[in-house]
């Protein structure tokens, strides 16, 4: 545990897989060729908690989606990769955008796809859900399945290893 603690107290900068993560993994297609996605509206604030807090969000996707791309937007989110099935060119190109070693990285990813990535980063998380390849090369599993939670327990953790969960908190009970 004190391992994890430390891992999250050096995270400037978390990335996010969607399918799977930010939603339960489920894909709804209309017949008009239109996807939809169901979001945590608890994640989502947890999100906004985090950038708060001074740690940027960013999104690296297979998918391309317009109501991943309008969630984004409404969250705040500016480092949006879409349509990328090899995830880890995205990544090195956003972390040297920022100025990060990998050590300062967090991503949350839930099936093989997310693997390049999370044995590069300093803090890899997967979802109750995950893939066993995933939960294998894991620093850490959420008590929550994707798209049901887990984006917000992976905020308030590294918002509680960083001293900045409980101010945040407070706000809402004053």
């Amino acid at each position: 545990m004190q391992d994890l603690q430390q891992k999250a107290a050096a995270i400037r900068l978390v990335i996010f897989d969607v399918d799977g993560v930010l939603t339960d993994g489920s894909l709804f297609l209309g017949d008009d060729g239109q996807e939809y996605k169901a979001f945590h509206s608890q994640d989502g604030h947890g999100m906004k908690m985090l950038q708060e807090s001074g740690v940027p969000i960013g999104i690296i996707t297979g998918r391309t989606s317009e109501v991943v791309r309008l969630r984004m937007q409404s969250l705040g989110i500016q480092h949006l990769y879409q349509g990328k099935s090899d995830k880890l060119p995205a990544y090195e190109e956003l972390k040297a955008a920022l100025g990060l070693e990998d050590a300062q990285v967090a991503y949350v990813g839930d099936d093989v796809v997310d693997l390049p990535v999370m044995t590069r980063v300093g803090l890899a998380i997967t979802v109750q859900d995950g893939h066993p390849l995933a939960k294998q090369h894991a620093h850490h599993i959420t008590a929550a399945c994707g798209g049901r939670g887990a984006a917000r327990e992976v905020c308030e953790l590294l918002m509680d290893a960083q001293g900045t969960l409980q101010s945040a908190l407070a706000y809402y009970l004053r």
